[in-house]
């Protein structure tokens, strides 16, 4: 019991810092009054539910369970987390959002403040990497934590390796003239070796509009972007095309008769030089393929660009167990708790399928460069330097099916010169259909 009662006034001392800016002093001591006189009536509840699309959180819950007796955590499935708030009437309101897409002009008001985590030291902010906490701060209030994130790679034969100019990071400048090395025709002038081809993955063409600062963002139910940079992104993808495989016809002629395996599979099989790819997917490869391969991430100016999809966690502004959600975040946001996450994947044989923390690397710098490696073998002398980690945009969370739908496809046909409208066309018939 006396261990109930201390619990439940720390988490009375934190709700009164959260209450107190929308409450004012006097609203504030009444609030406390009541809470205390309820109290003696009522337990407070040990539960904290999370919401998440992440099954391995099911994993992590158990681990948390475990370790101490205080809070329970539930964890309870939502395919798109952010777009399931407000809950239905009458379901488990969540006390805990883990997800992608969380950080958004029309979903930050679903959520509340996490700067008492910090000021009560029970996260020590400088563990994350710098820009990827910046991240979930808006207004000064930390409404978001970094979990986990990927970033855009190329991967390769080793028996190639002599090949590849750098040790580290590639340009797409050097992809492309390292992969052209790897080109060869034969008399008709049909390519019976191809390096890369940027019209083989639609996301390759994306991250080069990206790297080229196109910035698509929000606004006022639509969206912006620099129209000078996509076009200048529509120009280099042609030259590349046209002036060192010939033509976009050619590359996707060699891509139907020698590209039908997975990417790794092709680099294996020596059927290309480079694949494009995400660090989720190298490393939840087996360990047979990844001793045949090696890896670059791509960068532009040092700017290592993480994937759109960084996966996000914050606390539900109507959360009925907020120190419950404390203690949850608290204890995973240590890098001994990742230890053991990584341990656990381990004996379970989870890592073949999952990689990292959540899927991705973790957000928490020490874990990366101290415990991955153990994990990763490859990764030993490649972790991606934190000063060059590049966070992405906030977008909406329909974003993924907006760029498949949209800006991939457009790029696409503005490449092979068979665009019909222009992609403000496009985003305008899209903005008059869900409004």
């Amino acid at each position: 019991m006396i261990q109930l009662m201390k619990w439940f006034v720390k988490s009375t001392i934190r709700e009164a810092r959260y209450t107190v800016k929308k409450l004012g002093a006097f609203c504030l001591i009444s609030c406390l009054v009541s809470v205390l006189f309820f109290s003696c009536k009522k337990d407070p509840t040990n539960q904290v539910v999370i919401w998440t699309d992440q099954q391995l959180f099911v994993s992590y819950a158990e681990l948390f369970n475990a370790s101490q007796d205080e809070v329970k955590a539930v964890v309870l499935y939502k395919e798109r987390p952010v777009d399931a708030l407000p809950p239905a009437k009458d379901e488990q309101v969540p006390d805990i959002i883990v997800g992608s897409w969380l950080r958004n002009e029309n979903s930050i008001h679903y959520f509340r403040p996490l700067d008492s985590l910090f000021g009560d030291e029970l996260i020590d902010s400088s563990i994350f990497y710098p820009q990827l906490f910046q991240y979930g701060n808006q207004d000064d209030n930390q409404y978001f934590l970094p979990v986990s994130f990927n970033l855009p790679a190329v991967i390769f034969s080793k028996k190639h390796e002599d090949m590849i100019p750098e040790d580290f990071i590639l340009t797409t400048d050097q992809i492309r003239d390292t992969a052209a090395l790897f080109n060869k025709q034969n008399d008709s002038g049909i390519y019976t070796s191809m390096g890369f081809a940027p019209s083989w993955d639609p996301e390759f063409l994306y991250l080069i509009a990206r790297l080229k600062d196109t910035n698509f963002r929000p606004f006022n139910n639509n969206f912006l972007w620099n129209s000078e940079n996509l076009e200048d992104t529509v120009s280099y993808i042609k030259y590349w095309t046209e002036t060192y495989n010939t033509s976009v016809q050619a590359e996707q002629d060699y891509e139907f008769k020698y590209l039908y395996t997975p990417p790794i599979k092709q680099i294996i099989a020596d059927s290309c030089l480079f694949a494009y790819t995400t660090s989720a997917q190298i490393f939840s490869a087996s360990e047979e393929d990844l001793q045949q391969i090696d890896f670059r991430w791509i960068h532009k100016d040092n700017n290592l660009p993480v994937e759109e999809d960084m996966l996000l966690l914050g606390i539900y502004k109507k959360a009925s167990n907020f120190l419950g959600a404390e203690t949850f975040i608290s204890w995973l946001m240590k890098e001994e708790t990742q230890q053991e996450i990584m341990t656990r994947m381990d004996s379970m044989n989870l890592n073949i399928s999952h990689f990292g923390i959540a899927g991705g690397f973790s957000a928490i710098r020490s874990v990366n460069e101290i415990i991955f490696p153990q994990h990763y073998k490859i990764l030993l002398g490649n972790i991606p330097a934190a000063e060059y980690i590049q966070p992405p945009t906030p977008l909406p969370s329909q974003w993924k099916n907006i760029k498949n739908q949209i800006i991939n496809p457009w790029i696409q046909d503005a490449v092979a010169g068979k665009t019909e409208n222009s992609i403000e066309v496009l985003f305008d018939e899209w903005a008059k259909r869900i409004h």
